[in-house]
């Protein structure tokens, strides 16, 4: 099923002509699990577009993952790359079994290239954290992200199980057993209905290295209700004034950079080449599963790791216009002082149906809003003597 642009009126053959040359994979995203043991009524996986997680088996197998493993450790190889990351990711990647994972990570670590480096992470609600997972994940290295949307009634509004029990007990209990070593971070879903200092400050409790604060997934034919920037300007202030650093930001330090002259380092904002491929539980190589809030089969590229590389998905329309930077924005994008830092927000947010991916992000306008806030905060620290 074909949802506009960039398939197929991206000319792939004719960026090649013209210089353009594929950025190679640095991420590869492992659904090692279909299914949630959580029911999170945002959710782009389950309560979104596209739903081909029902007919896909529920845990990746042993077969599966070690063609995976190889092709992963191949691109590595053909691309000179010093290093790659894994993330094993769901559905609930922690649902597969410490023992699976555990013989999973130990056998890409067995297949990457000798000198090569290889990262993993795994994304988890946290839920069912136990001794026998952290000991796998302390013993191959395995740093943890964990979601969790600020305080208890607040997160448990919008992450509970099937039955409408919250969440943030669980993750509570996760968050005290997870060494702090082993701690990549916490995911945040923003909500404007929550205060956002009793937000923030509940994931500052737990002491996270950094915060991701998401945008939920919306699009044009789902649009937004309310506003996002005044949320985000308001945290933006409480965290630029503390008199510390009192954890990573991504979203605030990439505006920072990029208002800087800097390069981005997420999907949100900036114009750097995306390099994420995502590995089903079929075997799948699909785009970024975030493209799911769009439209039935946003993600499929027609691969899978039993028949290609992944190489054979480096010029497929979709990697290209996620790797173009500005080619890929709608004129109106182009026009504006700001695209350089807000790089026409998170891809997925650009969907308006027919038409496909070439819109503002229907966040438009809070980007603005929030860039601008973070331009005038910073600029008036730099005339200072």
């Amino acid at each position: 099923m074909s949802g506009g642009w960039p398939d197929p009126a991206l000319d792939v053959g004719a960026l090649k002509r013209g210089g353009w040359r594929p950025t190679p994979f640095r991420d590869v995203v492992l659904k090692v699990h279909q299914r949630c043991n959580l029911a999170c009524d945002y959710c782009y996986v389950y309560t979104m577009a596209d739903q081909s997680w029902r007919d896909r088996p529920t845990v990746m197998d042993q077969r599966t993952w070690r063609l995976a493993a190889e092709r992963t450790a191949a691109h590595a190889d053909a691309h000179d790359l010093a290093g790659m990351r894994l993330v094993l990711h769901g559905g609930e990647p922690l649902l597969a079994g410490a023992a699976r994972l555990d013989e999973l990570i130990g056998d890409f670590r067995a297949a990457f290239p000798a000198g090569r480096r290889l990262d993993v992470l795994i994304q988890t609600n946290g839920t069912l954290l136990d001794e026998a997972a952290v000991a796998v994940f302390r013993r191959h290295g395995v740093r943890v992200g964990v979601s969790l949307d600020g305080p208890a009634a607040a997160n448990d509004l919008r992450r509970h199980r099937s039955d409408g029990r919250g969440s943030a007990a669980g993750v509570d209990r996760a968050l005290r057993l997870l060494p702090a070593e082993l701690f990549a971070g916490l995911l945040c879903v923003i909500d404007p209905a929550t205060d956002p200092i009793a937000c923030y400050e509940a994931l500052l409790r737990y002491r996270p290295p950094a915060i991701d604060l998401l945008l939920p997934h919306a699009n044009w034919d789902g649009p937004p209700a309310v506003a996002y920037a005044p949320w985000l300007i308001t945290i933006f202030d409480r965290w630029y004034d503390a008199p510390r650093q009192e954890t990573s930001i991504r979203l605030f330090e990439d505006v920072m950079t990029l208002l800087l002259g800097g390069a981005g380092r997420s999907e949100q904002v900036g114009l750097s080449p995306v390099a994420v491929i995502v590995v089903e539980t079929d075997g799948a190589i699909e785009l970024v599963d975030s493209l799911k809030s769009a439209y039935p089969g946003a993600c499929a590229t027609g691969r899978t790791v039993f028949d290609h590389d992944f190489d054979a998905v480096l010029e497929h329309p979709g990697v290209a216009a996620r790797q173009i930077g500005a080619e890929a924005l709608c004129d109106g994008c182009r026009a504006c002082p700001l695209h350089q830092v807000c790089g026409g927000g998170h891809y997925a947010h650009r969907y308006r149906s027919p038409d496909g991916f070439r819109n503002p992000s229907v966040y438009c306008a809070d980007l603005a809003a929030l860039i601008r806030h973070v331009q005038r905060r910073v600029a008036a620290d730099l005339r200072r003597p």
